[in-house]
């Protein structure tokens, strides 16, 4: 049997070896993207497997967690220059040097239930706090191109404050001898003594983006921005999409609804437009046959593109409304219009629901 000595290097080795598995993680093919990738890129494919990732979305999956949480990882690093600039030259370990906190052997050993004077604790269920619900204004115009949103956030982030304060306070059995033979279990509470901490409000500039085709009511997650939690982890803040209403378009689905309105001469004798698309661009139209009131023309491939596959966009559906001429017509002007539309008189009366 190994000595003492040899016992605790043997641990100091499996130690380090622990260590390197956890800073070997590579960010770059977590996130799916080349080392030579920009911010843009980086937010992007975050954005992407997050929204396939999330743990409301595999709730059947009992990893989901510990993979988004990954992920999440991965794109707080790459996407602050100063922290990749140190995981590129030190890798994940590198960022950990002045963030150890506690003895890390300590908790290396009692990870792994070596003791050293103690059983391990039952793992525990870590306490988590609210998640952070907000709605954000969108235009149809940025649903449609894309954009970067920045959003200013007070968030509340714990300092160090004077004293000692309970914390990790659970319920555990106890069990008291009453006398020979005899014994009785309670319950009791009990608590660890933590240095005291006060949370304090501090600005960040959340940059969130919207990606083309997002829909209203869509959920943007920002993971572990919601509210703190003095002994647990900090919620999600989510940011729930609300399509802002358009005075020229609708939206339904990946369709785009409009309307144009053209006078009677035009109706009748065609005519030819352009409507103005939410990224700029021009949409011809061509009317060279009779329009009548509520006729519609359907133009594919310029309606919304899809979410889930920027290259395939839905329709663009046109309904026409006839502007009537005001006034009135001379007798010559009325058998003119007669003759030229070769129609004659018919009246029919209905309930609104069927035509004739």
């Amino acid at each position: 049997m190994a000595s003492p000595v040899t016992q605790v290097w043997l641990l100091a080795i499996g130690f380090v070896l622990f260590v390197q598995v956890l800073g070997g993680r590579d960010f770059y093919k977590i996130l799916g993207v080349s080392k030579s990738a920009d911010t843009y890129q980086i937010k992007r494919a975050y954005r992407k497997q997050a929204k396939e990732l999330h743990p409301d979305k595999n709730k059947d999956d009992p990893e989901a967690a510990e993979r988004f949480q990954t992920l999440g990882a991965a794109y707080e690093v790459l996407s602050d220059p100063e922290k990749r600039k140190i995981y590129d030259q030190h890798g994940e370990e590198g960022l950990k040097q002045g963030d150890m906190r506690g003895d890390p052997f300590s908790s290396f050993f009692g990870d792994f239930g070596f003791g050293f004077g103690g059983m391990r604790e039952q793992d525990r269920e870590v306490p988590r706090g609210g998640d952070v619900v907000l709605d954000l204004d969108v235009s149809l115009e940025e649903l449609y191109n894309g954009n970067f949103v920045e959003v200013l956030r007070y968030k509340p982030v714990a300092k160090p404050a004077k004293g000692k304060r309970k914390c990790n306070c659970r319920t555990e059995m106890v069990t008291q001898q009453l006398g020979p033979g005899r014994f009785s279990m309670t319950q009791q509470q009990v608590c660890d003594e933590c240095p005291n901490i006060r949370f304090v409000p501090e600005e960040k500039l959340l940059e969130i983006e919207i990606e083309p085709g997002m829909r209203d009511g869509q959920e943007y997650p920002f993971v572990a921005e919601g509210e703190p939690h003095i002994d647990g982890e900090p919620g999600d803040l989510r940011f729930t999409i609300r399509q802002v209403k358009h005075p020229r378009f609708e939206r339904r689905g990946d369709d785009l609804f409009t309307n144009v309105t053209v006078v009677l001469a035009d109706a009748l004798t065609g005519f030819e437009m352009d409507i103005k698309h939410l990224d700029g661009h021009k949409v011809h139209i061509v009317r060279d046959k009779i329009t009548w009131p509520g006729a519609r023309m359907r133009k594919p491939n310029e309606g919304m593109p899809n979410y889930e596959n920027n290259n395939v966009k839905g329709s663009l559906f046109i309904t026409f409304d006839i502007e009537f001429p005001k006034g009135t017509l001379s007798e010559e002007d009325k058998k003119g219009i007669r003759e030229i539309l070769k129609q004659t008189s018919k009246q029919s009366v209905y309930n609104g629901l069927q035509g004739y």
